[in-house]
């Protein structure tokens, strides 16, 4: 565990900054590439990447002060504190304003829906594979003690101070996890990519893996601003992650519906 790679004076550098850093700026190149094979114009794609960022890292901080409301409204200057600050704050919320936003840029410049989306999905993928390393090191997203022979302890003090890390106690690496199936994801979704049969089959391939792995995931974590629903028998995340895999599903299914049209309409004949 390392919260921070350089610390002079008052000026601190944030692993998981660097990382998440990383992360975009593989994202984006991605995106871009892919854009360019997939006949999108690259000045359009490199913008909607660029909106979709910032969209996504107000999100992610909205949603996560959201969750946790009562505890900023009675305390409304830890807003600007630098526990809120570096924060990385809830990944659904930065992806739920990342598409809204994303939407309507698509929509005003009048690309393909369904093909912007396949082709900027294994860049989400990648982006916050890397993301979650950052994750790693700075000690948030921390999950719950287990015994397994894998679990991580962490004993940086400062990630304790910023975040709340539980020290000393082997806890589920639920970063790793997440991790490792966001990089299997994004494998995935790249070949597949090349490989798609109708639009919308990658971003609809996206939605249904992480939705699927993200909600069992949240029964390993244990840090807090997860959100509860439905008495808390589950968490928000694990509400949006079942509305990802319906979403995800529906678009396989029409689009499996799509391509058995014309065989049908040609059998007919």
């Amino acid at each position: 565990m390392f919260p921070r790679i350089l610390h002079i004076g008052n000026f601190s550098l944030a692993t998981y900054g660097v990382m998440a850093a990383v992360g975009l700026l593989v994202a984006l190149s991605l995106v871009v590439k892919a854009g360019r094979r997939e006949g999108l114009n690259p000045d359009l794609v490199w913008n909607l990447g660029i909106l979709a960022i910032l969209s996504s890292m107000v999100g992610a901080k909205l949603l996560m002060i959201a969750d946790d409301f009562s505890f900023y409204r009675a305390h409304p200057s830890e807003l600007f504190s630098m526990a809120t600050l570096q924060a990385y704050g809830v990944f659904f919320g930065g992806l739920i304003l990342a598409i809204a936003v994303s939407l309507y840029y698509i929509w005003r410049h009048h690309m393909p829906m369904l093909k912007t989306c396949d082709v900027f999905a294994p860049g989400i993928a990648v982006g916050h594979a890397i993301g979650r390393l950052g994750c790693f090191a700075a000690g948030c997203c921390y999950g719950k003690p287990t015994s397994l022979p894998w679990a991580v302890t962490f004993t940086n003090p400062l990630a304790n101070q910023i975040v709340g890390t539980p020290l000393g106690v082997p806890l589920h690496p639920t970063q790793i996890y997440e991790f490792l199936l966001e990089m299997a994801n994004f494998f995935f979704l790249w070949w597949l990519l090349k490989h798609k049969r109708f639009e919308g089959q990658v971003i609809g391939a996206y939605l249904f893996i992480y939705g699927f792995g993200r909600f069992f995931f949240e029964f390993l974590r244990d840090d807090p601003d997860r959100g509860s629903a439905f008495g808390g028998a589950l968490s928000v995340v694990q509400v949006i992650a079942i509305a990802m895999v319906i979403i995800g599903g529906v678009l396989w299914m029409r689009g499996f519906r799509a391509e058995a049209k014309p065989a049908v309409a040609t059998a007919a004949q």
